[in-house]
C-alpha cells in the first residue's frame, strides 16, 4: 500500500531542507504546510524560544477510534552538521547517498518522511486506526534538548514510537540507559611558576591525581563512565588557580548509576581535599532509563505489526539514549524503532530504499495494529 516513489521523493524533499539544530524553522514551515494542506491543525511550542532557536517542537493530532488507546508517533526534526545544501543521490544501487560534501540527514528525516507516508496512506484508504498523535521535536542532537522542554499534559497517549534507532527495520529498542551528566571543578591557588611556585596549589595536577583514581570506561556490562573533556590554567607561568573536568556515567540500572556516581564523587572529593584544594561537583540527571517487558503493549505491538509485514523482529538494548527516554520519563512507554540509517553523522551516511520503504511499511502495520488491540 505504500507509495514507493512518493515516499522517495518526499524524502528527497525533506532532506533537501537544512534543519541544523536551532535552526529548524525551514523545515518546520514546509511541514506545517503539508498537514494544512491535509486539513489539520500543527501546534508548535515554545522550545524555539527557551533554547534560543527559530523553532519549536510541532505537534499533530489525528482524531481516530476512541476504543483504542491513542498512539504516540516521534522523530526529530534537526540534524548534525554538514547540512547546508544536501543533494542526496539516488544510486543504482537502490540506495541514497549525498554528494559526499555533506551529511544525508536520514537521521531523522527517514522518520520524519515514513511517519509522513504512513498516515497518508492511513487516510488514502480510511483504515482504521486509533487516535494518533504525531511529535516532531527539535534540538534532539543536542542533548535531547527538544524532548525535555514539551508539554507532556498535552498528549493522550499512553505509548509510542519514535523512528531514530539504529539497525534494520524491525528492530526495537526495550533497554536503554539512564545518564548523568558530571563537572568537576577543582579550585587551587595560582602562583608565579618560576619565582613561587611552592606557594601555588597546581589544579591540573590535582585534577590528574583525581582521574587516574576514578574508574573510566567500561564499568560491567550495563554501566559505563567517561570524561571527555579537560580544560584549566591560565598561562604556562601561572600555577593553574582552576580546573574543570567534563564526562558522563550511563547505566540500564538507576540504583547502579547513582552508586557509581557517588563512587567518582567521592574519591574526586577525597584527593582533591588532601592536596589542600577545594572540589566542587556538578551532576545533573539527563535522563531515566527504559526497560520493557516483551508483553507488555508498546513491544507486543510492535512485534506483531513486523512480523505481519514479513520483517523479523529484534529486541535490543543501546547503550545510547533518544527521545524515547524523554518520553518513556514522562509516562508515555515509547520505544525507539531502528530506520536502518547508516554512517550516521558523517558524509557517508546512507538509507536503503527498501529499509526506508520498510519503515513505513512498519509505521502503517503498527497503526493498523494498535486498532485491533
Amino acid at each position: 500500500m505504500i507509495n514507493r516513489e512518493r515516499l522517495i521523493q518526499r524524502f528527497i524533499q525533506l532532506a533537501g531542507i537544512s534543519s541544523g539544530s536551532g535552526q529548524e524553522g525551514n523545515l518546520r514551515d514546509f511541514l506545517k504546510q503539508e498537514y494544512k494542506h491535509r486539513g489539520l491543525d500543527v501546534y508548535e511550542d515554545e522550545t524555539g524560544q527557551r533554547l534560543n532557536g527559530n523553532c519549536g517542537n510541532l505537534m499533530i493530532k489525528i482524531p481516530g477510534d476512541s476504543r483504542f488507546p491513542a498512539l504516540l508517533l516521534g522523530a526529530h526534526m534537526d540534524t548534525v552538521q554538514p547540512c547546508e545544501n544536501i543533494k542526496p543521490v539516488i544510486g543504482e544501487d537502490g540506495i541514497i547517498r549525498s554528494e559526499g560534501n555533506t551529511i544525508l540527514s536520514s537521521d531523522d528525516k527517514a522518520g520524519i518522511a515514513a511517519i509522513m507516508e504512513a498516515c497518508d496512506v492511513m487516510r488514502e484508504k480510511d483504515l482504521p486506526h486509533p487516535p494518533l498523535e504525531i511529535l516532531f521535536t527539535v534540538s534532539e542532537e543536542q542533548g535531547l534538548e527538544g524532548s525535555k522542554y514539551f508539554d507532556y499534559s498535552l498528549l493522550q497517549a499512553g505509548y509510542g514510537y519514535v523512528l531514530d534507532g539504529g539497525g534494520d527495520p524491525g528492530t526495537i529498542i526495550v533497554q536503554s540507559p539512564c545518564q548523568n551528566e558530571i563537572e568537576y571543578i577543582v579550585h587551587g591557588k595560582a602562583a608565579h611558576a618560576g619565582i613561587n611556585p611552592e606557594d601555588g596549589i597546581n589544579a591540573i595536577q590535582v585534577a590528574a591525581q583525581a582521574m587516574s583514581a576514578m574508574p573510566c570506561g567500561r564499568i560491567d556490562e550495563e554501566t559505563t563512565c567517561n570524561f571527555g573533556l579537560i580544560e584549566g590554567g591560565q598561562a604556562r607561568n601561572i600555577v593553574a588557580s582552576t580546573c574543570r573536568i567534563k564526562g558522563e556515567a550511563r547505566s540500564l540500572k538507576r540504583e547502579k548509576l547513582d552508586e557509581l556516581t557517588s563512587r567518582l564523587t567521592d574519591k574526586f572529593k577525597a584527593i582533591t581535599k588532601e592536596c589542600g584544594a577545594v572540589p566542587e561537583v556538578n551532576v545533573v540527571f539527563l535522563y531515566p532509563e527504559i526497560s520493557m517487558d516483551l508483553n507488555e503493549r508498546v513491544v507486543r505491538v510492535a512485534i506483531e505489526a513486523a512480523e505481519s509485514i514479513g520483517l523479523q523482529p529484534i529486541t535490543e538494548k543501546t547503550g545510547g539514549g533518544s527521545d524515547a527516554s524523554i518520553i518513556t520519563g514522562h509516562g508515555i512507554r515509547c520505544a525507539n524503532l531502528g530506520t536502518g540509517m547508516s554512517n550516521v553523522h558523517t558524509t557517508d551516511e546512507y538509507i536503503k530504499i527498501k529499509d526506508l520503504e520498510n519503515d513505513a511499511r512498519l509505521v502503517l502495520a503498527i497503526i493498523q495494529q494498535a486498532a485491533r488491540e
